[in-house]
């Protein structure tokens, strides 16, 4: 398991920040099209090159079931009757792609977590640049409601901001843009694993699930598939 306790390569400043990029897992109860990860029904799983290919299985379930949206008519052809063809319709037709999470960050030293809201997607990490070299503020998602402000060389994250006594977290400019670029890396690792994976588990539409993965996590799409 991706635990943080267990990981030595998580990245951190010398505050012990911690910042990994997470996706909302879905509960699996029924679901056998692949193996999956049943241990953790809606929680945050944190993507990177680490995952076991259980965990991949369940990333892959929770981006497709993410859009299992049924076709307007005139629009997507409709859903198969196959049951695996069915599950992934959604993901290979749709234009617009989304995976529920975001970006969780952890200050160790007091315990305060920073998690998205609901509706972020975890493509809207985007945003970020905005505290870093844009307007300096951004949320992410409602219930809680997430806000990061730039103030000078600092940058202020309210847990939610709708809260009044909300704690928050204060990580200095420079760390933070350095633990952004390590959860890219840890996404690109993710995405190369996934390939892998997908090529095991899902020969026959290898290629069209690694693209809308790689376009539901705002990711370009790995050319050397790792295996898992």
């Amino acid at each position: 398991m991706n635990r943080v306790a267990e990981r030595v390569d998580v990245p951190h400043t010398l505050r012990v920040i911690v910042l990994q990029p997470v996706l909302e897992v879905h509960a699996p109860d029924g679901f056998a099209l692949w193996p999956v990860d049943g241990t953790r029904p809606y929680a945050f799983l944190p993507l990177s090159g680490g995952l076991a290919p259980a965990e991949v299985g369940t990333a892959v379930m929770s981006i497709a079931d993410c859009n299992t949206v049924e076709p307007e008519d005139g629009g997507r052809p409709p859903r198969p009757v196959d049951p695996l063809e069915g599950f992934l319709h959604g993901l290979l037709t749709m234009d617009d792609l989304f995976a529920s999470g975001g970006l969780r960050i952890t200050d160790t030293a007091t315990g305060v977590t920073l998690l998205p809201g609901c509706c972020n997607g975890l493509d809207e990490r985007r945003d970020w640049r905005e505290v870093l070299d844009g307007d300096g503020w951004a949320s992410f998602g409602h219930d809680p409601s997430p806000l990061a402000e730039r103030d000078g060389d600092t940058v202020r994250l309210t847990v939610d901001a709708q809260d009044e006594s909300s704690p928050v977290i204060e990580v200095p400019l420079g760390d933070l843009r350095r633990l952004l670029a390590d959860a890219e890396r840890d996404l690109d690792d993710f995405i190369r694993l996934a390939a892998g994976w997908v090529a095991l588990h899902l020969p026959d539409h290898a290629s069209p699930v690694i693209s809308a993965l790689g376009r539901a996590l705002g990711l370009p799409v790995p050319t050397g598939p790792s295996a898992p």
